[in-house]
């Protein structure tokens, strides 16, 4: 099993109340809907650079910038003393905490972002998690989908774990950092403070504290006239 606390600092997310009475960590992006119909009370108490598009449902804490060219779509929660950057696509059902960096060409959807990660440029965030201060480097990809369309399963010490979801990406534990150009399968999780080498594709569970290596072969031959 996950439990939220193996994997997240709860002191680090204003809510921590979507991962109450859960068993393993992905409960709570079931919940994700019905916890902002109930709580959400649309406001912006940020600053606007430019024109972003923000439709309703939409809270915005202090001190968060959202520059020119950002779309959120509500319902969203961004806490406080965030940057969401020019081309930022924020997709119902997106609950963000504190000091948050979300950046260009970046697509997030039904997800919990805990305070202080970043999530800088190029990336897709779907039906997943990323704890406290998770990093996400360039075109790193959290694969929400089977192909077959098939209730995800997560794979852990030779077995399979149900989830009960059709779209769950990954849990990215507090301190995690993963490499440019990654791309991790539906169910993935990676455990706190593990670091994944640039380009790795991944499937499974990762425990924490590791360093998770992509060994590749190259061969430099002679160029021909």
């Amino acid at each position: 099993m996950f439990p939220a606390e193996s994997l997240l600092d709860l002191d680090h997310t204003d809510h921590r109340k979507l991962f109450e009475n859960t068993v393993n960590a992905w409960d709570a992006l079931k919940q994700i809907g019905s916890y902002l119909q109930f709580r959400l009370q649309p406001a912006i108490h940020g600053r606007l650079v430019g024109k972003p598009f923000i439709s309703g449902a939409v809270f915005i804490g202090k001190g968060t910038v959202i520059e020119h060219g950002a779309m959120i779509k509500g319902p969203a929660w961004i806490g406080e003393g965030c940057e969401i950057r020019n081309g930022c696509y924020i997709r119902e059902n997106v609950i963000v905490g504190n000091g948050v960096v979300m950046g260009n060409s970046s697509e997030f959807k039904n997800s919990i972002i805990f305070d202080e990660a970043e999530i800088p440029h190029f990336n897709y965030v779907g039906d997943s998690i990323v704890g406290f201060k998770g990093h996400l480097a360039a075109g790193v990809i959290l694969s929400n989908v089977r192909l077959d369309r098939a209730e995800i399963t997560v794979t852990h010490n030779g077995s399979l774990i149900p989830t009960g979801l059709r779209k769950f990406g990954a849990i990215i534990g507090d301190h995690a950092e993963i490499g440019c150009n990654c791309v991790l399968s539906p169910g993935s999780i990676i455990g706190r403070n593990t670091l994944m080498y640039p380009g790795t594709q991944w499937r499974g569970a990762a425990p924490a504290d590791s360093i998770i290596k992509l060994r590749q072969t190259l061969d430099i031959v002679p160029r021909r006239s």
